[in-house]
């Protein structure tokens, strides 16, 4: 079982930038890719960006790409979500997981999301 713990979630501005953390009690987190979905109310799961088990290798969604960063520290257990130029339609709720399949937008472990919300 991997428990997942994302934090950095608040309410922000349109253009202002915001980091995304989510810890991993698990030393096998280094074993693990990862990804970031997001999830407003009254819509489907979006997948954001993900990363390979070493970082080596990242992809991201069309709609944030040029904007959102993913990285990870495996080291440290932890996966990061830089955001920059933020826009409303970023509102959401974040979530880590782990071991995801994108294709079928789901994953083996799931954080329990953190509040992204961005002011017009």
């Amino acid at each position: 079982q991997v428990q997942l713990v994302e934090t950095g979630g608040r309410l922000v501005q349109a253009g202002d930038s915001l980091n995304l953390s989510c810890g991993a009690c698990e030393d096998t987190f280094g074993d693990y890719a990862m990804a970031w979905f997001r999830q407003s109310p009254g819509k489907e799961r979006e997948f954001v960006a993900s990363i390979s088990w070493s970082g080596a290798n990242a992809y991201s969604h069309d709609s944030v790409q040029g904007r959102f960063t993913i990285s990870r520290d495996n080291t440290k257990n932890r996966l990061y979500l830089r955001m920059n130029s933020l826009i409303p339609a970023d509102t959401a709720d974040y979530y880590c997981a782990a071991r995801p399949d994108i294709g079928r937008m789901t994953a083996d472990y799931w954080g329990q999301g953190t509040q992204v919300t961005v002011s017009s």
